[in-house]
């Protein structure tokens, strides 16, 4: 019953996190350790629940994504939104088959999400205090300029707590797209790169699952699916009508504090 709970906690957690500019990575590290399970099959878990995250965008947006499909062959507009989307997902797929390993052993430690955290609620801030001059409204209007720039920023998301919807969809309001277009950018973005890294880590990893691993994994990946299909929505009725200055203060308080009980001896975190 202690895995299924756990299961329960992580999977809520990643799918209302992943697609929040807050970095579901980094409350996975910090969640799974106050849980007791950040060893490698921990990890392993959180990789499948980002399937399940990554799922409920996907029946979100089935009806434009069915029709991008449909089009590839011979629709111009579908043609140009698949090669943006491609375009963009290419820096952060080189440079993670490259160097995710490196990366994790360096990074994936506590203190240096927390510092990801304050760091990204700071250029938050400063972002939202600049003016944005928009030239992309809507997703289609994205040059394939624009979908690189989208692209390098999601790069910065391979240190944990740097968020990989934030680095895109702030990446995006700094490149003139519309507060619409970054956030959907980031969605459809999603797709394919974390379709990508669960299949590398599944495969990388598949002598650790067993049979006993079915009952937890599934109740974290529906629980991730319907978290994030709820946090989709929320967060497309949010921007229109707000910006992303809560989010920024979410980080900088969280981090903080992280920080504090690090420093103070409160928690032992790995990597203090």
């Amino acid at each position: 019953m202690t895995a299924y709970l756990a299961a329960l906690i992580l999977g809520l957690i990643e799918g209302l996190t992943e697609f929040l500019p807050v970095s579901s990575t980094g409350h996975l590290i910090v969640v799974a350790q106050l849980l007791g399970v950040h060893d490698e099959k921990g990890k392993l878990f959180e990789v499948v629940i980002q399937l399940g995250a990554i799922l409920a965008v996907c029946w979100e947006y089935r009806v434009r994504l069915a029709g991008v499909l449909r089009g590839l062959s011979s629709d111009p507009q579908a043609q140009h939104f698949a090669t943006n989307v491609f375009i963009a997902f290419l820096p952060a797929a080189i440079l993670g088959a490259l160097f995710i390993g490196p990366i994790k052993a360096a990074l994936f430690r506590t203190p240096v999400v927390a510092a990801s955290w304050i760091l990204g609620g700071i250029f938050i801030l400063w972002t939202e205090r600049r003016t944005h001059p928009i030239h992309a409204a809507a997703v289609e209007q994205m040059s394939a300029l624009d979908a690189l720039k989208v692209g390098l920023a999601q790069t910065v998301a391979l240190v944990p707590g740097v968020s990989r919807s934030g680095a895109t969809i702030i990446g995006g309001l700094c490149f003139g797209l519309s507060r619409q277009a970054a956030t959907e950018f980031s969605f459809f973005l999603a797709i394919p790169t974390m379709f990508a890294a669960t299949a590398y880590d599944l495969y990388k990893h598949r002598d650790l699952l067993g049979a006993a691993d079915l009952g937890p994994f599934a109740v974290g990946f529906l629980a991730a699916f319907v978290s994030a299909f709820i946090a989709v929505r929320a967060l497309l009725r949010y921007i229109q009508h707000h910006d992303f200055t809560v989010f920024a203060w979410y980080r900088i308080v969280f981090g903080v504090l992280i920080l504090m009980t690090s420093l103070t001896g409160w928690v032992h975190w790995s990597g203090n």
